[in-house]
């Protein structure tokens, strides 16, 4: 499957490598702020439920080719996202924990009013209970949920457009390897986010950010992401932010992948 990576890499639409960083600082692609796979180090609270998320990964371009105003990027991911339940005396027990990593390319053109851009990635990500999810005290698994596999090998293709402050976004992922074997082949999504760029200043940017993700498990059916909040630092830059969520569809961990919720979530954010 790497080949359709390396034929990516090849295919620089035009450019000339007039220039080529190797790491450099912050991504050719930003990430999309109410898609759900995507870099995040922090934590969110659900409101309603006595739970934490942790979320810890990164993405990294390994090196960037620009020619003016185009830029053709590679990179890699590694993401945890872990489901925790709250306790007394502030334990968290961890219930459950996903991982994602893979390697990622972006295409991004600047014209003076528009910034087109695509990213495609390749990635595995598998999901597992833990500990916390084991009832000492019946010696069992927890609403009687026992572990299963849980796996999944896809491409995903992102095309966007952006103009100032609004971005608007496709996604289509195709899995051509899952466990268990019920989940469709492709995955759609629609959406958009919104920074109010200057509203107050370079440092604090309100957001807001939607997500709808198509997917079928037997039937399909959508799960939907609203964010709104402030981001300290510019919004296409390192920062952190403060984060209001709803969620409503499928779990978005894999030990749960059947399993409808909905949500509202307050969390914090680093912006690596």
């Amino acid at each position: 499957m790497l080949k359709y990576f390396y034929l990516l890499v090849f295919i620089s639409i035009g450019i000339s490598a007039q220039q080529t960083s190797w790491f450099p600082e912050g991504l050719n692609i930003q990430p999309f702020t109410a898609n759900f796979l995507e870099p995040k180090a922090g934590f969110s609270y659900l409101l309603s439920k006595s739970e934490l998320r942790l979320d810890i990964g990164t993405s990294k371009d390994i090196f960037l080719i620009t020619d003016n105003d185009k830029s053709l990027s590679l990179g890699a991911d590694f993401f945890t996202y872990t489901r925790l339940r709250g306790e007394k005396e502030f334990h968290f027990p961890v219930d459950a924990i996903d991982y994602l990593f893979g390697i990622n390319a972006g295409y991004r053109i600047i014209t003076s009013d528009f910034e087109f851009g695509a990213r495609f990635r390749l990635s595995h990500i598998s999901a597992h209970f833990v500990d916390g999810h084991f009832d000492t005290k019946s010696l069992s698994w927890r609403d009687g949920r026992q572990p299963r596999v849980y796996s999944r090998e896809f491409f995903e293709f992102f095309p966007y457009i952006r103009k100032d402050g609004l971005r608007a976004y496709l996604g289509l992922t195709y899995l051509f390897n899952s466990s268990p074997s019920i989940f469709g082949k492709g995955i759609y999504q629609i959406g958009f986010d919104y920074y109010l760029i200057d509203l107050f200043s370079d440092f604090i940017t309100p957001f807001a950010a939607y997500d709808l993700k198509v997917i079928k498990i037997d039937k399909y059916s959508g799960s939907n992401i609203f964010s709104i909040g402030f981001k300290f630092g510019k919004f296409n830059s390192k920062g952190f932010s403060l984060i209001f969520s709803y969620f409503s569809g499928k779990s978005i961990h894999g030990e749960y992948f059947d399993v409808n919720e909905k949500y509202s979530t307050f969390g914090f954010n680093m912006d690596l």
